[in-house]
């Protein structure tokens, strides 16, 4: 190894490649578990939410089919709910929201928006906090006051360097006045929350969209250790409220924290799994590169076989040496992948840090040891066939050999 060191590093690169990704996966993934754990907790750690859903029989408008709801659109989920649903014993506060996409704009500056209206109650769950300026009111909402509060690159984007507190902006047709900048909130259900806006409920729903319904609604729970059983009890009060006699016609659906935390679960793990068998077949690529550079140095040191087998080596030992030479080789590898993952996965959390998210960077011992064995794996299974072949070379005819 030492004779040839850029062979060595050649042959050991499938393998760098390979465990460099498992760790940087493995590294990703417990980043991405504290960055939701973060945004659902900012959420509130003891909320549930309620959301509109399409039942599975819904009949399209336009043909009178019958299709997964096609096109079809809930508006049953109204304030009166919102009301039965805070009178239950374990509810502490609720609140409602609608959303929406615009364009909004400051002077000649321009950008496309998601905006969120949701109801004062908002403020007394919401964990996220303000940067400047202050909320809206209950009275504001009530009124459907023109008022917005930002996400931290609206303002950035449309006011530039000056200070958007009290200026008017216009989010499509209206004109709004800033009351309020939230701090960086990083994303949130696959889009940018710092990308958004915030209004009145009230406002959303009479000027904007002109509706009377709400999509969504956040429950906060006295006791969060009944959280399942208080969704039974959302389950049937609206169930009760919209006429629903079967639970497979819901027009809802009831989420708690821990099937929030089950669905990210269940999609960042396929993501893994699907990472870590791509980097799989650089493993096995990196293998077969081993076992091929064994083979060619078991052909150079035939002579020398030979020569260990006359003075009385035996086939084991010259067995255990190729052995543990492509054992070697893997491991080497190994440890580099697990320095250069770690590194690449420290890059990755000081970049998201920098954009805001709350990123941890940490290397799992589980990762380590899945490196390491993974790669001495390798070396066996790929370098067991050359040492074998190595082992049985007749010492007469190896002596021969030139």
């Amino acid at each position: 190894m030492r004779a040839n060191p850029v062979r060595t590093l050649l042959t050991t690169l499938g393998i760098v490649i390979g465990i460099s990704t498992v760790i940087m996966v493995l590294s990703a993934g417990a980043g991405f578990r504290s960055l939701i754990n973060d945004q659902i907790q900012s959420l509130g750690s003891d909320t549930l939410f309620v959301r509109t859903k399409v039942p599975p029989t819904t009949k399209s408008r336009a043909s009178g089919s019958l299709t997964p709801g096609i096109a079809v659109g809930i508006t049953t989920l109204k304030p009166r709910d919102l009301n039965d649903i805070k009178k239950l014993n374990n509810v502490k506060n609720n609140y409602g929201m609608v959303t929406g996409m615009a364009v909004s704009s400051y002077r000649n500056n321009q950008k496309s928006i998601i905006y969120y209206g949701a109801s004062s109650e908002r403020f007394v769950i919401d964990q996220h906090t303000l940067k400047e300026g202050r909320f809206y009111t209950a009275a504001e909402d009530t009124g459907a006051a023109q008022v917005v509060i930002l996400g931290k690159n609206v303002a950035t984007d449309l006011f530039l360097q000056d200070d958007p507190l009290g200026k008017l902006m216009r989010v499509g047709n209206l004109n709004f006045q800033v009351i309020g900048v939230y701090n960086s909130q990083g994303a949130v259900g696959g889009g940018s929350a710092d990308d958004s806006i915030y209004m009145p409920l009230g406002t959303a729903q009479k000027k904007m969209l002109g509706i009377d319904y709400i999509t969504v609604a956040v429950v906060q729970l006295k006791n969060v250790n009944l959280g399942d059983a208080t969704a039974e009890n959302i389950r049937m009060t609206l169930r009760h409220n919209h006429n629903i006699t079967d639970p497979n016609k819901d027009d809802f659906q009831v989420v708690t924290q821990a099937q929030v935390l089950d669905i990210y679960n269940t999609i960042f793990n396929g993501i893994t799994i699907l990472l870590i068998a791509i980097a799989s077949i650089s493993l096995v690529v990196g293998g077969v590169g081993i076992m091929n550079i064994m083979y060619v140095v078991v052909t150079e040191r035939t002579a020398e076989i030979g020569l260990k087998k006359a003075l009385g080596a035996r086939s084991l030992d010259i067995l255990s040496e190729f052995l543990i030479e492509s054992i070697l080789v893997t491991v080497l590898g190994g440890i580099i992948g697990i320095v250069l993952g770690a590194l690449l996965s420290w890059f990755v959390a000081v970049v998201a840090n920098a954009s805001g998210l709350v990123w941890v960077f940490t290397v799992p011992l589980y990762a380590i040891a899945i490196g390491v064995g993974v790669s001495a794996a390798i070396g066996i299974s790929f370098g067991v066939l050359p040492a074998r072949a190595a082992a049985k070379l007749d010492p007469i005819e190896a002596l021969r050999y030139e």
